[in-house]
């Protein structure tokens, strides 16, 4: 919130505030000079959390007319970074209806089948269209298949012995599944009570009956003059009595959203 935009301090921080086995990054980008990114953040987080492996999901992806670099791209998105073994790792784009007369972008979800000591985990992490609630209801609708898809796939029978080489390799993609970002929704919106059908609120789930610690709008007002919470974590129902606690850091400056932290039980 000093205006500096440090993708080492950004890292310092996660590690002080959770010591986390995953990170979930929004807003994430490569040669964006308008954003203070002149460089590629992705491979500076990475390096300033060693041990960590990096999967990087770009929903823009445009020609770099900046002059920085040669040939290359402007790339924005949503980054994991885990100290826990991936097995397979999905990019999937969201919906974006056409509507004129409103800035909007493409968005996508990262999907990262983790290792985790319960068991295999599916890790979602996202940033849903802030100025059209078109897109977002289509967004939504789509995390919401998203999540019906793990589960049937969880579900299906072994591959034939015989046609599973090469890419055909069957990994497993389970039914426990979390899902992160920003959703650029408050906990009252319609949009999130569908989700809960589907999903769960984990925050719900650890805090029962307790409103949502804010997370946006804190430490700065541009955008509401009140703070409230649109970065959420759901989770499958099976993992409810995984779910050990669920926070959200509201001291530090770090950015203008809060970080939320789950932990989870082995």
């Amino acid at each position: 919130m000093d205006g500096k935009v440090d993708p080492d301090r950004i890292a310092r921080v996660a590690k002080d505030i959770a010591d986390p086995d995953l990170c979930c990054f929004q807003e994430v980008a490569v040669n964006y000079p308008d954003l203070d990114a002149a460089h590629d953040q992705p491979a500076l987080l990475a390096a300033a959390l060693p041990g960590y492996s990096t999967h990087f999901a770009v929903a823009v992806d445009t020609p770099d007319d900046s002059g920085t670099t040669a040939g290359g791209r402007k790339r924005f998105g949503n980054l994991v970074l885990s100290r826990l073994p991936v097995r397979q790792v999905f990019r999937h784009s969201l919906p974006w209806p056409a509507e004129a007369g409103r800035p909007h972008m493409p968005r996508v979800a990262l999907e990262t089948v983790i290792e985790a000591p319960l068991g295999l985990v599916s890790v979602f992490t996202t940033h849903l269209e802030f100025y059209s609630a078109k897109q977002r209801a289509a967004q939504v609708e789509r995390l919401c298949e998203l999540k019906a898809e793990a589960a049937a796939h969880s579900a299906a029978p072994a591959v034939d012995k015989d046609k599973d080489s090469g890419p055909f390799k069957p990994f497993a993609r389970p039914a426990n599944a979390i899902l992160t970002g920003d959703f650029n929704m408050r906990p009252e919106d319609p949009l999130v009570a569908r989700l809960n059908e589907v999903w769960r609120d984990a925050w719900a789930m650890a805090n029962p009956g307790k409103p949502h610690d804010p997370t946006f709008c804190l430490h700065d007002d541009s955008f509401s003059k009140a703070p409230y919470c649109c970065d959420f974590i759901f989770a499958s129902r099976e993992l409810e009595k995984s779910i050990k606690a669920v926070r959200v850091d509201a001291r530090t400056r770090a950015s203008d959203h809060q970080p939320v932290i789950l932990e989870l039980r082995d």
